[in-house]
């Protein structure tokens, strides 16, 4: 019967890593002036005057990411290590 000795030294273990992209905060938005349609009256006189400014639509795309980048994890055993067999 023949014994084989297995040596081992500066085993690492495990290693986890984890890159969460966490939460974003955003200021104000300034989507533009949001100012409407712009109307000038002149001068009216005897009846009715009747104003229609028309429909004014703004419209604000905003693009986000809370990517967590590149995880990297390292389970080296280090150096001088003792070694034992088992």
């Amino acid at each position: 019967m023949q014994f084989t000795d297995t040596a081992s030294a500066g085993n690492g273990g495990v290693a986890t890593a984890s890159a969460n992209g966490g939460a974003v905060g955003i200021g104000d938005v300034n989507s533009g002036g949001n100012a409407g349609n712009a109307i000038g009256v002149g001068d009216t006189w005897g009846g009715t005057v009747a104003v229609d400014g028309g429909s004014v639509g703004n419209s604000t795309t905003l693009s986000v990411s809370a990517n967590g980048g590149t995880a990297i994890a390292d389970a080296s055993g280090g150096n001088y290590n003792l070694a034992f067999v088992s």
